[in-house]
């Protein structure tokens, strides 16, 4: 995969904006998930992609999280799963900003670095599931499904800033660590994985490729 590179088929952002759903503890809630494909170039900034809003600043956005990335390839999958369901006929319905075919969390790593356009952008860390998305997709057991199947997205940190547009291709320009594919730190991390190998926590605690918030979490694994 050294020299890979495919186009990007969609380039989306979203604006926080009031759901039709109310949280877990019944208080009314706003989300950005509903991202919409962005037409012509866009801005990559060290916070994002212009046009991009989080409404949780406290679980979503900053600079390990600039980015989410999931794959166009796992749609089919799914849609075998839940059945012909709108939000999969076409990039977006997991609230990604840039979707491809080609890579997933298998032969993605930490700390792979792309060029976005003409961004660099660097793998960060998987995308932690939470219950918006079952809401989302109204299937409440999804982020659960996702923990355990791994087919979780991940997130970049923007490395250079630069511009982006459909088409453009994302290159693969440095490979980063060849025993972390985000599948296997997804269910080290997320999955329960450390059960089973508690011995990789504190490499994981002190990779400073990966982003603060999980190295905190194999910290506190490791604990």
């Amino acid at each position: 995969m050294n020299a890979f590179s495919t186009p990007i088929l969609a380039v989306m952002t979203g604006r926080a904006v009031r759901f039709r759903f109310a949280d877990e503890h019944g208080a009314d809630e706003h989300s950005a998930i509903a991202k919409q494909p962005v037409e012509g170039p866009v801005r990559v900034g060290f916070l994002g992609i212009e046009g991009d809003e989080q409404a949780d600043r406290k679980h979503h956005g900053g600079p390990d999280k600039a980015i989410h990335h999931y794959a166009f390839d796992h749609y089919p999958t799914w849609a075998a799963d839940l059945g012909d369901h709108p939000l999969l006929s076409a990039p977006g319905g997991f609230g990604e900003n840039i979707s491809t075919l080609g890579l997933t969390e298998d032969n993605v790593l930490l700390g792979d670095r792309f060029r976005l356009g003409s961004a660099l952008i660097e793998v960060s860390h998987g995308r932690q599931p939470c219950w918006k998305l079952g809401h989302r997709f109204d299937h409440a057991p999804l982020a659960a499904r996702i923990v355990k199947n791994r087919r979780s997205g991940w997130y970049y940190r923007v490395i250079e800033e630069g511009a982006v547009q459909v088409g453009d291709a994302l290159e693969l320009v440095e490979r980063g660590h060849a025993e972390w594919p985000v599948s296997r730190l997804f269910h080290v991390l997320i999955g329960g994985g450390h059960k089973a190998d508690p011995s990789v926590l504190p490499d994981l605690a002190a990779m400073p490729v990966l982003a603060q918030a999980w190295r905190k979490r194999a910290e506190d694994l490791a604990a």
